[in-house]
């Protein structure tokens, strides 16, 4: 197990020890007055540090450690190099340090912090249709500072930039040398794979394996450059989404290699691996054997399944949730592999952010196939046994069916049929206008591979994406229609930004670095995501589609300030539109405005070219 030398955590832990030099980590490292969340749980852990608490009768009312804070229980565990400290922190507690008094040879102490300012205006906003996320995988988008690019003592040494299988040196601040750049394309927020430290022997560029929950990954440059980078963020009016990650953690997470206790992580008397099967959730015919191993199974053997059900593993994580959020300044949560935690957890979860951080959005990976499937995840109108609370998906329905628009020929159910069909069971969810839609994502194939590098389907791709009803997300080097498929591994899905580096031969984050193809996609899509910014129509209006025609889809964003009109022609030939069937929509309106050109026209009837769109501002 790897430790840290006492000297290294005095700073950065609040829970100290004073009078002897031994390592003690402490989870979480310190607290806020002010929390709904008064009821705290610290994890202690250190080589036998059980031995170093007393066996103390505890009263009805606790000891008293502080004004306004109580320890009303010590839970001793099977592994004695851990203690659950419970705290009561009422209302009346101030900010400061206080002693746990009667601790053998060693002088604890632990902080209450006041919270920061501004939650629900700085910080904690919530990410909501007036939003355009860009989701970036740190290792691979900029390297902003080489110093940090290995980090001595941890097991991943590589710094190979000629193999997607190794780490490159991409960081925080590389993100943070960008914001103007996301800032002219029209990016309100930004979304990044998991910051949190990965100390495992290989492929640690994703993040998605943790192995310590209250430490930001050096190599990304720490708590620090988050915390800079956040504040910059900030400055510049654009939001932050936290990457989280419940349902299990890296091989060496410090509770793996020294558990707490036996039930710690979903235990098995031999491997066992997630089906990947979610119907059996929700199916009233379903095997509870087979629902176990849907919830309980291993993703892989190198990321042990966290035990949900057990209330200190809970604890651990609902408060290193809301200590991320209130410590950073976060200001949305994308939950990682969400069907594959206990449901029942990740409500108590979710409401526990709610409950402190009232204006903050969360919205779940839920990569299942079909819109039931999908809504059972979040909020619903269905009347089941188990009702989630979750506020969004990541919507994996419309993307599969704006693949088979741009893929497949137009039939009764197929081609743009499917988006049709899909977007018109939006009755089954409580608030479609919070799922997050997306053309592509660090899992999958990149979307202008998916449609054969054709520009102008991918281009009619991009003006669904930032016209269609939700909150649309989009992955970093997408803009310049950069390419990439998982097959045979999906670091061929992470490569790095060009320009990103200091030696890279071009740099696409100029205009003058592009190629015509790479501008002309970076131009439309900017176009558009700027005149998003201000169109009350395509962020906050209503959505009225018409049934698809030989291939040509068109639908409208309005309200009573403004009315948008998309037109796609998914047909392999070119298509006249005639305007007659969407009277109910375009009366009173005489011109239009090409969004992308600026144009203004009669409104009248046009030909679009095959798998053309446009979007059309309809004037008065």
């Amino acid at each position: 197990m790897k430790r840290i030398a006492l000297t290294l955590i005095v700073l950065p832990f609040s829970l100290l020890l004073l009078a002897q030099q031994k390592e003690v980590h402490c989870y979480p490292t310190h607290w806020w007055t002010g929390m709904k969340w008064n009821k705290l749980q610290v994890m202690v852990h250190g080589d036998k540090i059980a031995d170093q608490f007393p066996m103390i009768k505890m009263g009805p009312k606790g000891i008293l450690l502080a004004p306004g804070v109580t320890l009303t229980g010590i839970n001793r565990v099977e592994n004695p190099n851990y203690v659950f400290l419970d705290l009561a922190i009422s209302p009346s507690a101030r900010p400061g340090k206080f002693k746990i008094p009667f601790v053998k040879d060693m002088d604890l102490q632990y902080e209450l912090k006041s919270r920061r300012a501004g939650n629900g205006s700085l910080f904690a906003q919530g990410i909501t249709s007036k939003d355009f996320m860009y989701l970036i995988m740190p290792d691979r988008f900029s390297n902003g500072d080489p110093g940090n690019d290995r980090v001595p003592g941890m097991r991943d040494q590589t710094l190979r930039r000629d193999t997607v299988y190794n780490r490159h040196g991409g960081d925080l601040r590389g993100v943070q040398n960008h914001l103007d750049y996301l800032l002219s394309m029209g990016v309100t927020a930004i979304w990044l794979n998991p910051v949190i430290e990965n100390d495992m022997p290989d492929r640690t560029e994703h993040g998605y394996a943790f192995t310590n929950h209250y430490k930001v990954d050096p190599r990304l440059g720490g708590d620090k450059a988050y915390h800079e980078l956040i504040e910059a963020t900030h400055a510049k009016g654009m939001k932050v989404i936290q990457d989280a990650v419940y349902n299990h953690v890296g091989l060496y997470h410090v509770t793996v290699q020294d558990m707490p206790m036996k039930d710690w992580l979903n235990q098995w008397p031999e491997y066992t691996n997630t089906s990947y099967k979610d119907q059996t959730l929700f199916d009233p015919h379903a095997s509870p054997a087979e629902q176990k191993i849907m919830a309980d199974g291993w993703f892989t053997k190198m990321m042990p399944d966290m035990n949900q059900h057990n209330p200190f593993v809970a604890n651990f994580l609902i408060q290193h949730a809301l200590w991320t959020v209130e410590e950073f300044g976060i200001d949305g949560w994308r939950i990682d592999t969400y069907a594959y935690n206990d449901l029942a957890f990740m409500n108590r979860c979710n409401k526990a952010l709610e409950d402190d951080f009232p204006k903050i959005t969360m919205f779940g990976e839920t990569w299942v196939h079909g819109v039931i499937n999908q809504s059972y995840f979040v909020q619903n109108n269905y009347n089941v046994p188990f009702k989630s609370n979750l506020q969004a998906p990541t919507d994996f329905q419309t993307l599969w069916s704006i693949t088979d628009a741009m893929t497949k020929d137009f039939g009764w159910t197929d081609g743009i049929n499917k988006l049709y069909t899909v977007l018109a069971q939006d009755f089954v969810y409580k608030d479609p206008m919070r799922n997050v839609i997306f053309l592509d994502n660090h899992d999958i194939s990149r979307f202008f591979s998916v449609v054969g590098e054709d520009v102008t389907k991918y281009k009619s791709s991009i003006s669904w994406l930032l016209t269609c009803r939700g909150i649309p997300q989009f992955y970093y080097g997408g803009e310049i229609g950069m390419t990439g498929v998982t097959s045979p591994n999906d670091g061929f899905v992470r490569q790095d930004f060009p320009g990103g580096w200091a030696t890279d031969p071009a740099n696409k984050f100029t205009d003058a670095g592009r190629t015509d193809k790479e501008r002309a996609i970076w131009n439309h899509l900017a176009r558009l995501a700027n005149f998003r910014k201000t169109s009350s129509a395509l962020t906050t209006g209503r959505m009225m589609q018409f049934l698809p025609v030989d291939g040509v889809y068109v639908y409208f964003r309005y309200d009573d300030k403004q009315t948008v009109m998309v037109v796609m022609n998914t047909a392999k030939e070119k298509k006249n539109v005639t305007l007659g069937r969407f009277a109910e929509r375009i009366s009173g309106f005489t011109k239009s405005r090409n969004v992308q050109t600026g144009t203004i026209a009669p409104l009248s009837e046009f030909t679009l070219e095959s798998y053309d769109s446009v979007v059309l501002e309809l004037l008065k």
